[in-house]
């Protein structure tokens, strides 16, 4: 893979750069200091996206995650969903029952912050329920679905 299919954003700014070097730079001095902007940057942004590639998706690297360990994150565990208008809403007493989209027996979605992470089922421990993960997304795939 060519580094400017790992990094589009170093994609766009050689594209950027090669469509303005046509223009002539010494008629315009701000074109000029633009486009040695745009190739400095291009070359931070490609050496940025090979580190932050090689050190965290890779994991090639030990990295320090302490600095991130306490953070809180949000965990939701979605069992399904449906759309309903106001009226079925507001019509809604104790003892409805609601439809999901899922079907019974289908894996849940294990969510942090509104990201898909996981898919797992219920089980119940010591009456206690809790999710056993069957599948989990991919780091790779995680960062796929945020672009």
């Amino acid at each position: 893979m060519s580094e400017i299919e790992e990094d589009p954003w170093a994609a766009a700014l050689a594209e950027q750069a090669e469509s303005s070097d046509s223009a002539t730079d010494e008629e315009d001095p701000w074109a000029a200091a633009l486009n040695e902007q745009a190739e400095s940057e291009g070359s931070a942004a490609t050496t940025a996206a090979q580190t932050m590639s090689s050190t965290y998706l890779d994991r090639k690297d030990k990295v320090d995650l302490d600095v991130v360990m306490d953070v809180p994150v949000t965990l939701a565990l979605e069992i399904g969903r449906a759309s309903v208008t106001i009226r079925n809403l507001l019509s809604y007493t104790q003892g409805s029952v609601i439809e999901l989209e899922r079907l019974a027996g289908e894996p849940l979605d294990v969510l942090v912050n509104g990201t898909l992470i996981a898919h797992g089922e219920v089980v119940v421990v010591n009456d206690k329920f809790g999710v056993r993960l069957t599948d989990v997304v991919s780091p790779i795939e995680r960062i796929k679905k945020l672009r």
